[in-house]
């Protein structure tokens, strides 16, 4: 990636790393409070428990480590990777228990494929389109023939820029994206689309968030190819 192309790493790095302990307090009753997207993390986890192997699963951008828990819950063998220092200590304070590193989805300290399944919890809407194909081809390179991928993204067209979030100053650039954009994206880069969610936004959503997203996706494998 260019040096423009890396900046965003380094902008969302030190607004995470700025508002770790807020979003910590924030979000993770928001997550329970879901229906849906707890909903699709069951059945991502039974499509791993079924279809996708014994290996571990990668929650991706995993913030306070709220979801990686989850997926622990869920049955999986499930490990956290954030960009932000201080949201890895946030979510080793939180599950000691859980396994948690600090890393990039644009370059995953992982082997091919290492990986039963990977979520990708509203971990990419920070990331500008033309570095979106890296992250989902990375995605792919790390998980094995067969395993499942859960996406989860802000419907819409636009950027918005953040300058205050969290009770905090900042700055981060928010991208809405078609479910059309994100699922040419993942079948570019190898996936199978198998299932997909739209929402409308709950109440605490409703004044600033629109429509929320959720897909499944396979890497197919020699019987799904």
């Amino acid at each position: 990636m260019t040096t423009d192309q890396t900046a965003y790493l380094r902008s969302t790095q030190l607004a995470y790393d700025t508002a770790a302990g807020a979003y910590a307090e924030i979000i993770p009753p928001l997550f329970d409070r879901d229906p849906y997207g707890v909903a699709m993390f069951g059945a991502f986890a039974d499509l791993v428990r079924t279809r996708g192997g014994a290996g571990p699963v990668a929650d991706l951008g995993c913030g306070p480590g709220h979801a990686t828990a989850h997926l622990r819950d869920l049955g999986l063998t499930a490990f956290g990777v954030d960009l932000s220092p201080k949201m890895i200590a946030e979510a080793r304070r939180a599950y000691p228990d859980l396994r948690f590193e600090e890393g990039s989805m644009t370059g995953l300290d992982l082997p091919d494929d290492a990986l039963s399944g990977i979520v990708s919890w509203y971990s990419t809407v920070h990331t500008p389109p033309e570095v979106l194909p890296t992250i989902f081809a990375e995605f792919h390179r790390v998980l094995a023939p067969g395993g499942h991928l859960l996406v989860g993204y802000k419907i819409g067209d636009l950027i918005r820029h953040l300058d205050h979030a969290y009770g905090h100053d900042l700055s981060l650039d928010v991208y809405w994206r078609s479910p059309e954009e994100v699922e040419r994206h993942l079948e570019a880069a190898g996936f199978v689309v198998q299932a997909r969610l739209v929402r409308e936004p709950d109440d605490f959503e409703r004044a600033t968030q629109g429509r929320q997203g959720t897909l499944l996706a396979q890497k197919p494998d020699a019987a799904t190819a």
